[in-house]
């Protein structure tokens, strides 16, 4: 174990290391293992990382997530290099919608607003009137000034805002599998075990799950919520890596899994050892086709411009 220990440090150095050597900026989201987040430069929700990375002086983004991710990045920073390092680091919820599965839904529908979670891909983006995160998607959707919008690719998260809006929100029948399995059973089980925390639910939870939780937060808002907070305990819906930087920031307060399934095997793959290997290579680069880029840009512009 101690063997173990010595050669992730040593790692960690070689990671610092490099990076400096690179002009590079390391980006972890709050989902990758703690050896990553400790090493990062940054931590936090995807688009909040992109968007600090975009105004550094770095040339290049080494991004510790999944690839849409290093999508968002390359939109955002057209001049840098954006590395991830394992490139088979997908989202399943992302890869149940294509641009051409958008194209044909657009064609059954009258002419409404596509509002895109950025947990897309960049071709979707592309296509896509505004975007939104699963903190903003509520305000964004009763800013356009329409009765009806289509929201993708989350069903779950459409639903939500659906609830929270008086327009009539269509929706894509994806979801995130991490989040869409946790069940009610296997929630107030947790509520049974530990009486007295409050639950913190991530909106790509399924309703029913919602309906029995005391905030409904993003993991940046879950980090802000649980350290404001006065109470000492939490039970987390969301992606168990979460619990390590709650745990950091929150010293003394106490943090549970609504369920230990509740883990990302894409957000798992990421090693040291793949960083380091980007790093002295320059593996793994991300680059959006400016045709993309640019109207996918637009739609994440005009999230920010109306989330101000």
């Amino acid at each position: 174990m101690r063997k173990d220990k010595l050669i992730m440090d040593e790692q960690k150095k070689k990671v610092r290391r490099l990076l400096k050597e690179r002009n590079a900026i390391m980006l972890a989201h709050n989902y990758q293992p703690p050896e990553i987040q400790e090493v990062a430069d940054l931590c936090g929700d995807s688009l909040e990382l992109s968007r600090k990375a975009a105004k550094t002086d770095a040339e290049i983004i080494l991004f510790c997530g999944v690839h849409f991710m290093a999508e968002t990045a390359s939109i955002l920073s057209p001049d840098k290099t954006v590395l991830l390092p394992r490139l088979d680091a997908g989202c399943p919820m992302a890869d149940m919608i294509t641009a051409k599965d958008l194209e044909h839904k657009l064609k059954e529908l009258p002419p409404m607003p596509v509002v895109t979670y950025v947990n897309s891909t960049a071709d979707v983006k592309a296509l896509s009137t505004i975007c939104c995160t699963s903190a903003n998607a509520v305000q964004i959707v009763n800013s356009l000034d329409v009765p009806e919008v289509l929201m993708i690719p989350d069903r779950n998260l459409a639903r939500y805002t659906a609830a929270r809006t008086k327009k009539k929100v269509h929706y894509w029948n994806g979801y995130c599998p991490i989040h869409d399995r946790l069940k009610p059973e296997e929630l107030q089980k947790a509520k049974n075990n530990h009486p007295d925390a409050l639950f913190m639910a991530h909106p790509e939870c399924r309703p029913e799950i919602l309906e029995m939780a005391d905030a409904i937060l993003s993991t940046s808002g879950m980090l802000k919520f649980a350290g404001e907070s006065d109470r000492r305990s939490f039970i987390v819906g969301t992606e168990v890596g979460i619990l390590y930087p709650l745990k950091k920031s929150c010293p003394g307060k106490n943090f549970f899994p609504a369920s230990e399934t509740m883990v990302c095997p894409n957000m798992k793959k990421m090693t040291l050892t793949d960083i380091i290997r980007s790093l002295e290579h320059l593996e793994g680069e991300v680059k959006v086709d400016e045709k993309i880029r640019l109207p996918a840009l637009e739609a994440v512009r005009r999230m920010i411009e109306l989330s101000v």
